[in-house]
């Protein structure tokens, strides 16, 4: 079996700093309170999300996780948590949870980062890319259920309904 050799010619970037340049190109409010976390505020079309990224240097692991502004009441939570299991059965990259410290639906994804000079800017684009599109696809699904009376099967069938055409 072949060993890993580490070279000090490999010099590891913290791709925060590459994340920082790109929040700042887009005038995105944020917040980087440590060199290995990073909290931005980004407006979408249904919510403003709240992106939190945490790297951690052994392994390599970026964390990326987007909160959306809607508290699950506690009388709703069974069926928040039977909706969540309906959106992560259809959702093929990170997860959905629910977060029992403050009650905040949250998407969340952590990608593993070969040793490398840098990350190119469009790969941490899509990085972003995924946690907006997932949030922007299913935060109706959420506003249904807690606050529109639908089931979750009723609210997943509402919120991916496809228009077709021009009105």
């Amino acid at each position: 079996m072949a060993s890993v050799i580490e070279s000090d010619e490999l010099k590891v970037l913290n791709p925060l700093d590459d994340i920082e340049e790109l929040v700042s190109t887009n005038d995105w409010p944020f917040e980087r309170p440590r060199k290995d976390e990073m909290t931005v505020w980004v407006s979408g079309g249904w919510s403003t999300y709240q992106l939190w990224f945490l790297w951690r240097t052994e392994p390599d692991i970026l964390y990326v996780s987007a909160s959306f502004d809607v508290k699950v009441p506690k009388r709703r939570r069974a069926d928040a948590h039977h909706l969540l299991s309906l959106v992560n059965e259809r959702t093929w990259i990170g997860h959905f949870a629910l977060s029992p410290s403050d009650d905040l639906v949250t998407f969340r994804y952590a990608q593993l980062l070969p040793k490398r000079a840098g990350v190119e800017g469009p790969f941490l684009e899509s990085l972003i890319e995924i946690a907006l599109t997932e949030c922007e696809r299913y935060f109706p699904a959420f506003q249904f259920v807690l606050w529109g009376g639908k089931t979750p099967p009723q609210a997943m069938a509402a919120a991916l309904l496809e228009t077709q055409g021009e009105a």
